[in-house]
């Protein structure tokens, strides 16, 4: 059945890869964003687009109305940006997802809210399970967490229909690479187009769990369409557990001179990510998981062509 859906941040590379999909399966969306990282070139034909920001209330009550569901995925993301400014970071995602919260109460729509690996912290227990203590460490990780919090007090005290999922390092094609805050992974590759060093924070040693965009959104869409409602958050990664050596050592098989500068840990970084899809698996299935070094090999050549 055809969805009306709203999509926060559907201008950057998550959710212009969610609307591509929501509208090949006939739903009708809407984007809102205030490209502050999005691109208007992302925007993908038949979806309404509205140039705005989350933290305008009325804008977002009359944007709305008529939405059966929103996915809320804009955010001031990067850790690093987060500690030179935790003001602007918290404004965004703590106060921007409580004025989504509350427009979505007005009609009571169904609400997926993207959370993040980072909440877990300083917690450095492997691998990562949704019953675990969080330990934000960083500006970023604590705003993400005051969101799942907001979410799910919705739930409780309003019957808000909230799906919360946290995401786990999420690449693929159309993410940025051309700014400061960049991912390692597009920034790594369009070094490595243009003939360029990559600087490595660290040893190299340090792991992620990994997950290819498509991935993500197969989820997504899965929230939206049975509909799944929990009442608790979903860790939203399978348990690849990549090195950034790893990492780097396949993409040398295409960039056979590629250099690597190692430098000191950057303030906030963890040293080790991996989640235990159990929950995920069990809510959604074992489709999403896909091979890595096919997912990667899959967004360099994207990046080549594009």
């Amino acid at each position: 059945m055809s969805m009306k859906i709203l999509v926060t941040g559907g201008a950057g590379f998550i959710g212009s890869n969610l609307c591509t999909n929501l509208i090949e399966k006939k739903h009708n969306v809407k984007i809102l964003d205030d490209l502050s990282t999005g691109l208007k070139q992302n925007l993908p034909v038949d979806t309404e687009f509205i140039e705005g920001t989350i933290l305008d209330k009325d804008l977002v009550s009359s944007i709305i109305k008529d939405c059966d569901a929103i996915v809320h995925l804009a955010a001031r993301g990067s850790v690093p940006r987060s500690i030179r400014n935790p003001k602007a970071t918290h404004d965004i995602n703590a106060t921007g997802t409580q004025i989504i919260l509350e427009c979505a109460r007005e009609v009571n729509c169904h609400v997926i809210f993207s959370s993040s690996s980072s909440v877990y912290g300083l917690n450095t227990a492997l691998p990562k399970n949704e019953g675990m203590v969080l330990k934000p460490a960083t500006p970023y990780a604590a705003s993400k967490m005051a969101g799942e919090g907001l979410a799910l007090s919705y739930a409780l005290s309003y019957g808000l229909p909230v799906t919360v999922l946290r995401f786990f390092n999420v690449f693929g094609p159309k993410q940025r690479a051309d700014h400061e805050y960049a991912a390692v992974i597009p920034k790594w590759i369009n070094k490595c187009i243009n003939g360029e060093e990559i600087q490595v924070f660290g040893d190299g040693s340090q792991t992620r769990d990994f997950t290819y965009v498509d991935s993500v959104n197969n989820v997504i869409i899965d929230s939206l369409e049975i509909p799944i409602i929990h009442p608790e958050p979903i860790n939203l990664a399978f348990g690849n557990k990549i090195s950034l050596n790893q990492v780097i050592n396949l993409l040398r098989v295409q960039f056979p001179k590629l250099k690597v500068k190692f430098e000191k840990n950057r303030p906030g970084d963890i040293m080790h990510s991996e989640n235990n899809p159990e929950l995920i698996d069990s809510l959604f299935g074992t489709t999403n998981h896909l091979i890595f070094e096919e997912c990667l090999n899959k967004t360099v050549n994207w990046m080549i062509k594009n």
